[in-house]
């Protein structure tokens, strides 16, 4: 019987703060966006930073990075991720397949960055594409894990798979509706939603004393993973799992709407008036049209950019 390794809860529980932040963060930037101008409203694909305008992706990177280092070469028997002959060992496959995702986060905030920086053109569009793109590559990840989710493991990513499948097709919505509050709101509702349950994953399946009862990790193929001891109590504990993504679920619709009415609340529409572009605006806005939508980064709108917009 194993007793848990903290790499296992950890490995999901930070990953999943990084979410909840995230998420949280678009939540509060998304409402108060839409409640001071609703007429004007365009969703960001990332919101600026006060003082430091790309923090949000500066996180993004800095926290892919390490949880990338982690999966590659620590917390290991030994720091290389191959074997000598340049294959990957059988035992090291899902660091790999976690490691992917990390990079498909590197890879959109790092983007997202330097089209911002250059002032590219349809840098909006590509940086949301980006941000699908990751959405993709997680949900691939966890559909064919090279891991046996079985069991209750199984049920817990499974139902993770229902929430990462929500976020892609929300962030792909946010292409062809750039304008929909609705769309930038379930978006940034599922994304900390992601957040919840990747922390519920980890406190839930690796840390002992939460396992569920009639069941215990035990270690297979080198990783703890949990096995019950009869069909009575994995049927137990899957149905307990589904209640527990149910109850989560109805706290964070009632969480998502209290912190709308105290959002619109606390930040009322401001008057409304128009500014008359100069020609390079014009030219600008023109230009962004092409590509679909004015985006996060790069909307110039009744005289405000991103940058003016006070978080």
């Amino acid at each position: 019987m194993g007793g848990g390794t903290p790499r296992s809860s950890i490995g999901h529980i930070l990953p999943g703060a990084g979410f909840l932040a995230v998420g949280l963060w678009h939540l509060f930037s998304h409402i108060r966006l839409f409640s001071l101008r609703p007429g004007a409203y365009v969703a960001p694909v990332w919101f600026p930073a006060p003082r430091v305008r790309h923090l949000e992706l500066i996180l993004i990177i800095a926290g892919s990075a390490v949880e990338f280092a982690m999966e590659m070469f620590v917390d290991h028997s030994t720091f290389l991720p191959f074997d000598a002959d340049g294959s990957i060992p059988s035992d090291r496959l899902h660091n790999h397949e976690h490691a992917i995702i990390c990079l498909a986060l590197l890879v959109y905030a790092a983007s997202a960055l330097h089209l911002d920086r250059v002032r590219a053109r349809c840098r909006g569009t590509l940086s949301v594409l980006l941000v699908a793109a990751v959405f993709a590559q997680e949900l691939l990840v966890f559909h064919f894990h090279s891991t046996d989710h079985a069991g209750l493991e199984g049920q817990f990513h499974w139902l993770l798979q229902l929430v990462v499948a929500a976020c892609l097709a929300t962030a792909l919505l946010g292409i062809a509706f750039p304008r929909s509050f609705a769309v930038s709101l379930v978006r940034s509702a599922c994304i900390t939603f992601h957040g919840v349950w990747l922390m519920v994953i980890g406190a839930m399946v690796w840390v002992p004393s939460r396992v569920s009862k009639g069941c215990s990790l035990v270690q297979e193929d080198g990783r703890d993973t949990v096995r019950c001891h009869s069909k009575a109590s994995l049927h137990r504990a899957k149905a307990l799992a589904n209640l527990q993504f149910g109850w989560y679920l109805t706290f964070m619709t009632v969480f998502v709407v209290a912190l709308y009415l105290y959002v619109c609340k606390r930040y009322p529409a401001e008057a409304a008036y128009v500014r008359v572009p100069e020609a390079s605006e014009e030219e600008e806005n023109l230009e962004q049209r092409k590509c679909g939508a004015l985006r996060g980064g790069d909307d110039v709108r009744h005289g405000f950019t991103p940058l003016e917009i006070e978080v």
